[in-house]
């Protein structure tokens, strides 16, 4: 019996310092070759130097990561699965998986699906982060199906867990014509959650850089030189 309680008794979740869900958009607006560049950016921005020091430097010295590209709702895809980073083999590993995978989401924004999947997926995981952080990207505020926005970051910040926002002005496109305050828009409506904040991409030259600024600061704890916060 005393074997039966033991085999029964489910193991510890793993103890880190965050628990780090990167949701990217794969809806209608981003191209393949736009899903491969933002691919290409997040690989780099995990392998950089300083996003390795930021989690060799943090409270346990490791963090869970996964990569989910989001477009309609139910739609969501799981690119990579949730991987412990904690070196730069560990970085490595994650960033040669990341281009393999085919797009499997489509079809139009749904924001505030994506917000929730990014909820389940930390709730759902096997890890214990001191922190637990949805870093979202997008090149619009737009939600046409699924759950409002306004609900989604509603449950998500209830649950816990910092929605953190960085807004693309993207690749060949006209989102800086058609949301030139995009960021602005971001931290009204999406970010949510003790410390959340905004960092922009301001062009395609920019986004390996956005992205590890913006890791650094989620991975530290620290807050941008100018925060731009959500209710």
């Amino acid at each position: 019996m005393a074997l039966l309680a033991c085999l029964a008794t489910p193991a510890p979740a793993e103890e880190l310092s965050v628990e780090l869900v990167l949701l990217a958009d794969a809806s209608g607006s981003i191209s393949p070759e736009e899903i491969r560049f933002q691919r290409q950016g997040y690989a780099e921005a995990l392998t950089h130097p300083q996003v390795l020091s930021a989690i060799q430097t943090s409270a346990y010295g490791r963090i869970a990561v996964t990569y989910v590209e989001w477009a309609s709702a139910g739609e969501e895809d799981v690119v990579v699965p949730w991987t412990v980073i904690h070196d730069a083999a560990s970085a490595a590993a994650f960033a040669d998986a990341l281009p393999r995978p085919p797009r499997r989401a489509f079809g139009r924004n749904a924001i505030g699906s994506a917000l929730l999947v990014g909820k389940d997926l930390i709730e759902g995981n096997d890890h214990d982060g001191w922190r637990k952080v949805i870093d979202f990207s997008g090149d619009s505020p737009n939600n046409f199906n699924g759950p409002s926005i306004e609900d989604a970051r509603a449950e998500v910040v209830a649950a816990g867990i910092t929605i953190n926002g960085l807004p693309i002005l993207c690749r060949f496109c006209d989102t800086p014509a058609r949301y030139p305050d995009l960021a602005a828009i971001y931290a009204e409506r999406i970010i949510g959650g003790l410390g959340a904040f905004v960092v922009t991409a301001e062009d395609e030259t920019d986004l390996a850089d956005a992205i590890r600024r913006k890791l650094v600061l989620e991975i530290s704890g620290e807050m941008p030189a100018r925060r731009m916060a959500g209710r």
